[in-house]
């Protein structure tokens, strides 16, 4: 399958590493990146190709992943309608905020369109994607948009464009989330006295560790934080005080004001 991409920033660079990583052929990608760096960049690291001219970066192209902000979206969708109307290609949008019935509409008729919401960590290869597309998006281009998306990590088909704000709230965001809670952990731990550089050492590696903990569990999260908390302990302790400063309200408060704000966000792109 040819492909193309439409933005060659993070998230785009990831991905095109990610697809070279599984097998896909330097020869099969191109590239539409506005910036002249960029372009070289991707030439010179990956071997792709990589061009100023949108148009010439898609012309050939049976999936196209749209990585371009979102507030930019609609001008370059729009001027490749006569050519996206005549090849019939997937578009895949990892375009935050925008909802499959703007990106039709401004992709035309007929061309299945199927939304992605990745996470930093694929900029690793450990990210996660929440996938949705319309009904009427067949399974093989479904199949095909999966695919591009496992290249930096796992996938999570959700049935409706509704959950895909929810996946932003919970694994869009959610890196910031364990950020902030390592950084909290660091800074209690060097006000107790750890030197400050342990401090920070110790609150990575542990939530690395952590992750890779329950990553490789059978997702009980319940049973992995009970198996920690011995009863009496200093981790027992530790939650109590949690519990006791409303930690579950505080998350579910923090979840709501960013599936919220990324509702919002959709009804602002798609004017």
């Amino acid at each position: 399958m040819q492909l193309a991409f439409l933005g060659g920033g993070n998230m785009g660079r990831a991905l095109i590493g990610g697809l070279l990583r599984r097998g896909t052929r330097p020869e099969q990608i191109s590239v539409g990146e506005s910036v002249e760096a960029a372009r070289s960049s991707l030439v010179r690291d990956l071997g792709i190709t990589a061009t100023a001219d949108n148009v010439a970066a898609v012309e050939n192209a049976e999936l196209i992943v749209l990585a371009v902000k979102p507030q930019d979206a609609a001008a370059v969708l729009a001027s490749l309608q006569p050519l996206l109307a005549r090849n019939k290609p997937i578009v895949l949008s990892v375009a935050a905020g925008i909802r499959t019935s703007t990106l039709e509409s401004w992709c035309g008729p007929e061309i299945p369109v199927v939304r992605a919401m990745p996470n930093r960590p694929a900029l690793v290869g450990a990210g996660v994607t929440g996938l949705y597309a319309p009904s009427h998006v067949g399974a093989g281009h479904r199949a095909a948009a999966e695919q591009v998306m496992l290249s930096v990590g796992e996938v999570v088909w959700v049935p409706t464009e509704d959950a895909i704000d929810v996946v932003t709230a919970l694994s869009g965001s959610g890196p910031a989330y364990f950020f902030l809670l390592a950084e909290l952990m660091a800074e209690a731990a060097s006000d107790l006295g750890l030197e400050p550089q342990a401090a920070r050492r110790l609150a990575i590696a542990t939530l690395h560790g952590a992750g890779l903990l329950a990553n490789s569990s059978d997702g009980d999260l319940a049973r992995l934080r009970a198996e920690v908390t011995s009863k009496g302990g200093t981790t027992e302790a530790a939650v109590r005080t949690m519990d006791a400063a409303d930690l579950r309200g505080i998350i579910s408060r923090a979840l709501d004001a960013a599936t919220r704000r990324s509702r919002e966000l959709a009804a602002q792109f798609g004017s």
